[in-house]
């Protein structure tokens, strides 16, 4: 397959994939070379296409510094290659072999007590160690010129969910590398004195040398500088890693394509480097599947709510690893799907973007950290439900591949979700706040329950195709975002604002006009005379801002909730609210209409929620935090008026709905996320593509059952 020139990265991107990827991890190493030609027809049988491995073989390939062994994988390759199954390679850095760990031991990542990883598991080595890259360069180099010229290989997967297990390290060559950052990032020792406020505290440096890596009360806490910059040179080192790889595979053949499996998004900048290196993004999902989660629809509005968080990156992606069955590790496990739910939470995957499902694993391992980590197929070599159910759905997605690729998920409600600085800034300054998803989670699960297109964007994105954009608390506000949701309004579009926007800059330095800043304030129509905190509902959240006695400081006891608990009311509409984590004390312009107003206390009458026209859009500005309670009436007095309605009226518990579209065709997913059958009413007129019959009205959907509906 030829890899194409990807777009630029876009929330609405779909991927230039000649085909949709369908298949699994699969682990050669950890079976008897006699199972592998059955393994492969088998696959083939199930639907197979494409399989992903060598993500952990590093002492396979290499078991002597210097000398290559690549037959294993090159038998393994050619007996798939023959039912039609290609490959997906990966460098496996993930897990680098004893050898180099007893010969470099620098290259170790070291914790916050100084303490050096130990050998035996994965991710111990340290990503920021000029010695590990140049032996990650030599074993990419190495395999990609072996395989450069093998039609069986088609792509990359870079490592192996990067800084999932850990992202932080405390080596001394990770503090001389973070002095290098810093000294390219800012030129000089001034420019850094004046970014982390060096004034404060004393905390002014004579050189860079002097520099080390900050660490949580040492013994007090650390300039927000100081944190922030050491996690942006966390991410710009992960990204550095990973180009290293990207630039020699695609040096070597350029038709592959590479991407990366995440796990987790720990110190990883994905609209920088790291994803502009790569062709796309993959996402690993693994739902937890407790029964309350499903009682409640939890697993599912969690799942949805990753995937949505994937897409905001990159536009659409692939799952390299999505649940089959039980998994586990020696410290947890998740639930087994049930008959019809592994089907089910791939569809899921699907609606929201993937173009590529690969259900982890092929066979399970009979030895190692993962031996209750099930497959497709099971221990004893016998296919059985989960076999079936891969099968289905592989198949199922193969008949309809052609109408799905090139299709991108529509968003009627833009959440801006998608910016590291944001994340990394409330984590060094936090006050007992939600974070910015923290506080986006909420509005994203009112509308997953309630079947509103949803997703989350950034504000660099085309913001056209949206109805209205939510920005969650962002603190950090770039002037080069003004013009954008300028434009966004004044075309159409609802913005809303909320407590603390644009109230720091870069250096986590308090801006020095009144919030929300010259541009934002304008824009909104509003400025914050005053804020503060809200307690918690029964007080707890206010005393971890003081140091624990443990740590040799005084703390005091805990006081009563009736002691603590300080409500600020606010009315919208005809409702009356409580505030949630913080209020503000708003001062409206003349042209700026008052939608809620505070009700207690010293603030009462002051304005809590305002909104106001510019052009034929308008914004809103929100001055505290959201509640299930607010969210609800946001949706009723400004999504609606923005045109926001569900995609599925009456949309019954537990079944949730998306559309993909492109220009000359829609399809909506409508699928059934418990174990009940359920009927769904309303469903607009359109052909089952998986069932190949129409549908229109009323629609009966089994336990886990899935639709997907070519709309007329």
């Amino acid at each position: 397959m030829n890899r194409k020139k990807p777009a630029p990265l876009s929330v609405w991107r779909p991927l230039n994939l000649d085909r949709f990827l369908l298949g699994a991890p699969h682990y050669p190493e950890h079976v008897d070379e006699g199972s592998w030609q059955r393994d492969a027809e088998r696959m083939a049988a199930a639907g197979v296409n494409t399989v992903r491995m060598g993500e952990f073989a590093w002492h396979i390939f290499e078991p002597r510094e210097g000398r290559f062994e690549f037959g294993l994988f090159d038998r393994a390759i050619e007996i798939l290659g023959q039912v039609g199954i290609d490959t997906i390679m990966c460098t496996p850095t993930a897990t680098p072999p004893r050898w180099l760990t007893v010969n470099y031991p620098e290259v170790l990542r070291v914790d916050i007590n100084g303490r050096p990883s130990s050998h035996g598991s994965r991710q111990h080595a340290d990503t920021t160690s000029p010695v590990f890259r140049a032996h990650s360069r030599r074993i990419t180099r190495a395999m990609a010129e072996h395989y450069r010229d093998n039609p069986r290989v088609i792509g990359w997967q870079t490592d192996n969910e990067l800084n999932t297990t850990v992202s932080e390290s405390f080596a001394p060559s990770t503090r001389l590398e973070f002095q290098k950052y810093l000294q390219k990032a800012y030129g000089t020792i001034a420019a850094l004195n004046f970014a982390w406020g060096g004034h404060f505290w004393a905390t002014a440096y004579d050189d860079f040398s002097q520099i080390d890596l900050p660490r949580p009360l040492m013994p007090s806490y650390p300039s927000p500088g100081h944190v922030q910059d050491y996690h942006r040179f966390l991410a710009a080192a992960t990204a550095a890693f990973q180009h290293d790889q990207v630039e020699i595979l695609r040096a070597a053949n350029p038709d592959w394509f590479i991407f990366h499996n995440l796990g987790q998004l720990a110190d990883i900048d994905l609209r920088g480097r790291f994803g502009q290196d790569l062709d796309f993004i993959g996402f690993d999902i693994y739902p937890m599947l407790y029964d309350e989660m499903r009682r409640t629809g939890g697993h599912a509005t969690t799942q949805a709510f990753h995937l949505d968080i994937c897409r905001a990156y990159s536009g659409n992606f692939i799952v390299p690893e999505q649940a089959s069955g039980l998994g586990s590790q020696p410290g947890f496990s998740t639930m087994t799907p049930e008959p019809g739910e592994m089907r089910r939470m791939a569809m899921t995957s699907v609606a929201r973007g993937a173009d590529g499902i690969m259900f982890f694993r092929w066979r399970p391992a009979h030895f190692g950290a993962e031996i209750y980590w099930m497959g497709v197929i099971d221990h004893d070599d016998v296919p059985r439900r989960r076999y079936d159910e891969a099968s289905r759905f592989f198949h199922e997605i193969a008949a309809v591949k052609d109408q799905i690729l090139g299709t991108a998920v529509r968003m009627d409600l833009g959440i801006a979700g998608a910016d590291f600085d944001n994340q990394e800034a409330y984590k060094t300054y936090p006050i007992g706040l939600p974070s910015p998803l923290e506080d986006a989670t909420l509005l994203h699960r009112h509308c997953y329950h309630n079947g509103i297109a949803c997703g989350f964007i950034h504000p660099e994105d085309d913001l056209s195709r949206l109805k209205a954009l939510y920005i969650p608390h962002w603190v950090m506000w770039k002037d080069q975002w003004n013009e954008a949701v300028e434009t966004f309004v004044r075309n159409g579009g609802t913005l809303i604002l909320s407590a603390l926007s644009g109230t720091r800059d870069e250096n986590n330095h308090i801006i020095r006009e009144q919030a929300p800043g010259n541009a934002l304030s304008a824009l909104s129509g509003v400025k914050v005379t005053e804020f503060g905190r809200v307690a918690p509902e029964g007080g707890s959240g206010l005393f971890p801002l003081f140091r624990p006695a443990a740590m040799g400081a005084y703390a005091p006891p805990p006081l009563p909730a009736s002691s603590v608990e300080r409500k600020y009311l606010f009315t919208l509409g005809n409702e009356e609210f409580q505030a949630a984590h913080l209020y503000e004390l708003l001062e409206a312009a003349p042209d700026t209409e008052v939608l809620g107003a505070w009700s207690n206390r010293f603030a009462a009458g002051s304005p809590a929620i305002t909104a106001r026209q510019v052009g034929r859009g308008r914004v809103v500005y929100v001055g505290t935090y959201l509640t299930q309670q607010l969210v609800e009436k946001l949706v009723d007095v400004v999504l609606t008026k923005a045109g926001i309605a569900p995609l599925l009226p009456e949309l019954p518990a537990g079944v949730e709905v998306t559309v993909r579209e492109a220009e000359d065709r829609r399809l909506m997913f409508v699928l059934n996320t418990t174990e009940t059958p359920v009927i769904v009413p309303n469903v607009p007129a359109g052909v089952d593509l998986l069932a190949g019959k129409p549908v229109s009205g009323t629609l009966p959907l089994d336990a886990y059952g899935c639709v997907v509906i070519r709309l007329d």
